[in-house]
């Protein structure tokens, strides 16, 4: 076989344009640098055609540059890689389709094992693969002798330089924080009051002679407020990467867009956080250092943000690469550091890798291993749950799909692996309000490193499971103590685990006139404080139940917040299995299995009480089940709607879901008033209209951006229509005794 590319030749070369051909008729490239090295100098002609590096460049005849390859670059002279002109005098390739791009497109797109044409699809059979970098300087006898990569897989070649550092260690210095101890804000680096701890378990009575394998009891913690007159006091500062897709796909009012969003989050950023932006086509670039957000810091960055151009291809792998090392390669540390990343597209460099396994029988489609490996340890680590890993610093990276032709499977794999979470952005004029609700949770960080520790009360009661989503949990010791460690929490962020006994039968119960109990779970977590850096010990109620002989109605009835609980885990358990199903190519299998659920939390106690986060479980479902009608309605939203609620679910944080943003329904009910209501956390409020997992932080922050579309009069922005959802009936919680906090 051969290929043939119009090559601009060097200017020691006589000829401006050359033909060219490699002569790759053998299955193995032959090496033939020894005599290429004996006979062959840089540019010297060796009659009608010349050697260069195994290449044969033959002068092609006259009538040639009027040929159909010539004519049809003229047709249509676009490269549909770069969306660049393709014009003479440029270095061209012409693929078997006849279609044209820029050689150094093709050969970019082809190293990174894209062997299909981008226009048609049609599979190629002769593939160009980029030469050896030579040094002009460099003098032939010391050529080396060998090329034994040649015949591998095609490596990237050098990008141009690009005007940024080589290692990014020019992160601006943080603040020295000093108090005046006369001052009334200086109280608050006291620390911020306590997580408090919630435990209940799902009947308060189990008979003296019964013994049971599987009883749970709900465990949760829930983080302290923020108060309206300290918040970046009170807040860990963090520092933020805005990793941007710049492709040629987002051109237009899509990047306009964006560039409104990204504006939004730095007037949101205080003077204590820092923020870089790395934009990302074929190449990635830093195009804005980790600066901190004052006065001039956002005038400077939101310059480099109106700078962006939208242009190329969609090289994913390449700009977290970037935005990772601006974070790993900072001299100075903010508490909490995060990426949001955003893309409106396929990997176009990488996408053979993504799409390898997802057509596997009975399995999720997932990011094939290579393509995880190429990402770092720190966003995607090699050895989860291991103790490498535990001491390893980790940086969630919170993923946007940008309309419908993103790629739900690989941004929320990347998600998953991080610790952040997937929001799927339906319409293009919500991507403002979806960074909103995104950053209220990251601006509102007030607990670090939490672990909840629970252990068994009573000999002979054990910890059979705890399913604990995406969080990592372990059971130790027999049974006897089990670990959840949640890591970061967000002011008013609450989360609830069901922690699964199994309890015997109660000993020495004779006695008929007292009733006996049984002490079966004691719970405590630790976690640092982020404005007095301590760690501080909460212990919580010792949780028992009664033993009587014989049970009361009351005593047999489910704790309505178990049962929602057990809703909760069921209703993620099936938008899982249904987006499995559907994988499979069986919609009708998957809507059923989404219907089922729904059927199962309408018959629940907490179902049939009213409950508003059942109720909210139950519309989701059905939306989920409506997004997967047919194949196309799938794949243009169902599995993102599917993977986005998936990672909502896991992480029990609010996501952005097709035309739904947290918190944005709280904007509406409440703009009457011209505020925000303030008790938005918990799912088991009157409140769970705004949305499960969201916060009260998020629902102002979404206000915010709400207000400020509405204001704006250059692009209007139109609210998303929310999903429908029941009007929920106040549930009775018990009140948690309030803990005492021991500093250690």
């Amino acid at each position: 076989m051969s290929i043939r590319v119009l090559l601009q030749c060097n200017k020691k070369v006589s000829i401006t344009k050359a033909f060219f051909e490699r002569d790759a008729s053998d299955d193995e490239f032959k090496d033939n640098s020894e005599t290429l090295t004996q006979k062959l100098h840089v540019g010297k002609l060796m009659g009608p055609s010349f050697l260069l590096f195994g290449y044969i460049f033959q002068i092609p005849p006259p009538q040639y540059n009027n040929a159909r390859n010539m004519s049809s670059s003229t047709e249509n002279n676009t490269c549909a890689i770069c969306l660049g002109d393709v014009t003479t005098g440029q270095a061209i390739f012409t693929a078997e389709c006849s279609h044209l791009f820029h050689f150094g497109c093709i050969g970019n797109s082809v190293s990174h094992g894209n062997y299909n044409c981008p226009i048609c699809r049609a599979k190629w059979n002769c593939l160009p693969f980029p030469m050896p970098n030579i040094n002009p300087s460099v003098p032939p006898s010391q050529f080396p002798t060998h090329f034994s990569d040649v015949s591998r897989t095609p490596v990237l070649p050098p990008t141009p330089s690009e005007p940024e550092s080589l290692v990014f260690n020019d992160d601006e210095p943080l603040p020295t924080i000093t108090t005046d101890p006369t001052s009334s804000s200086s109280s608050s680096f006291a620390g911020l009051q306590s997580v408090n701890i919630k435990s209940i378990p799902e009947r308060p009575a189990l008979a003296a002679s019964e013994s049971i394998s599987q009883f749970a009891v709900l465990v949760g913690v829930r983080a302290p407020p923020l108060s309206d007159n300290a918040r970046h006091l009170e807040r860990a500062p963090i520092d933020l990467v805005n990793v941007l897709d710049v492709s040629g796909s987002m051109h237009g009012s899509k990047l306009h867009l964006l560039k409104r969003a990204v504006h939004f989050v730095i007037d949101n950023l205080g003077p204590s956080d820092r923020l870089s932006i790395v934009s990302f086509s074929s190449a990635a670039q830093r195009v804005f250092p980790l600066r901190r957000m004052t006065g001039n810091g956002r005038e400077d960055a939101k310059r480099a943000v109106d700078s962006l151009r939208a242009s190329g291809m969609t090289n994913i792998v390449e700009g977290l690469k970037k935005g990772v090392r601006v974070l790993e390669e900072r001299l100075q540390q903010n508490p909490v550091a995060s990426i949001i990343f955003l893309s409106d597209g396929m990997d176009t460099c990488y996408r053979r890798s993504i799409i390898q396994n997802s057509s596997n029988p009975g399995q999720s489609p997932r990011l094939n291993p290579e393509y995880l490996h190429l990402l770092p340890d720190s966003i995607c680590p090699r050895r989860r749950g291991s103790q490498d890993e535990s001491q390893q610093q980790r940086f969630p990276v919170h993923t946007f799909g940008f309309g419908t032709d993103h790629d739900p499977v690989a941004m929320h794999a990347i998600s998953d692996e991080s610790g952040g979470t997937f929001s799927f952005i339906e319409s293009y004029e919500m991507v403002q309000d979806a960074f909103a609700s995104c950053i209220g949770g990251l601006l509102s960080v007030v607990c670090q490193e939490l672990r909840i520790t629970v252990r068994s009360a009573s000999n002979g009661v054990e910890i059979i499971s705890i399913p604990s989503g995406r969080y990592a949990s372990e059971i130790s010791d027999q049974g006897c103590q089990g670990v959840i460690n949640v890591g970061d929490l967000y002011a008013d962020e609450e989360k609830e685990f069901l922690v699964n006994l199994s309890v015997p039968v109660l000993r020495g119960a004779e006695d008929e006139e007292n009733e006996g109990k049984t002490s079966i779970l004691d719970i405590a977590c630790s976690y640092r404080d982020v404005i007095s850096k301590e760690m501080v010990r909460v212990e919580g109620d010792l949780v028992e139940i009664r033993r009587p002989k014989v049970l009361s109605p009351q005593d047999m009835a489910v704790n309505l917040e178990v049962d929602r609980q057990r809703n909760r885990l069921s209703a993620a358990e099936g938008i899982a299995e249904a987006q499995r199903i559907a994988e499979t190519g069986n919609l009708s299998g998957a809507r059923a299995a989404l219907s089922r659920r729904r059927a199962c939390l309408h018959v629940s106690a907490a179902g049939q009480a009213g409950d508003g986060l059942s109720n909210w479980l139950e519309s989701e479902l059905k939306e989920t089940e409506q997004r997967m009608r047919s194949r196309q309605s799938y794949n243009l939203a169902g599995r993102a709607y599917a993977l986005s609620g998936i990672s909502s679910h896991a992480y029990q944080r609010a996501t952005t879901r097709g035309s739904v943003v947290p918190g944005a329904e709280a904007h509406r009910n409440s703009s009457a008033a011209g505020d925000v209501p303030t008790d938005l956390a918990a799912p088991a409020a009157n409140n769970v209209i705004f949305g499960a997992y969201t916060t009260p932080n998020m629902a102002h922050m979404v206000n915010k951006s709400m207000q400020l579309n509405q204001s704006s009069s250059s692009t209007p922005i139109h609210a998303p229509t929310p999903t429908p959802t029941p009007t929920p009936t106040p549930t009775p919680t018990p009140t948690p005794t309030p803990p005492t906090p021991t500093h250690e």
